[in-house]
């Protein structure tokens, strides 16, 4: 069965036979089994933490000297750009920003 998920990625369910078989095979292997409701519910969930504030993603073209230098710099090298946009923003006016364009 197709089924797709909030994130709208498909995938496939296992049918009512499939499952049968799945069960079958944890019941017999004397080294697994099937997780309580507790504890599946105290499972924490893979990956990262959700920020409290996102950061918005974009596509944008920057000169390859640009991201050279800041690539450079190693691992976070987006989040130090970012910064570096910011700290601009900080010490220029709307308008001299946009007369950059």
């Amino acid at each position: 069965m197709r089924t797709k998920s909030k994130s709208g990625r498909v995938f496939e369910l296992p049918s009512d036979q499939e499952e049968s078989d799945i069960n079958k095979g944890i019941a017999g292997d004397p080294d697994t089994r099937e997780l309580t409701d507790e504890e599946f519910h105290r499972l924490r969930p893979l990956g990262r933490p959700k920020a409290e504030v996102t950061k918005e993603r974009i596509t944008i073209r920057l000169s390859p000297e640009v991201v050279e230098q800041f690539r450079a710099t190693g691992s976070g090298w987006q989040t130090r750009m970012d910064r570096a946009l910011q700290e601009y923003l900080k010490t220029h006016t709307q308008s001299e920003v946009e007369r950059l364009g």
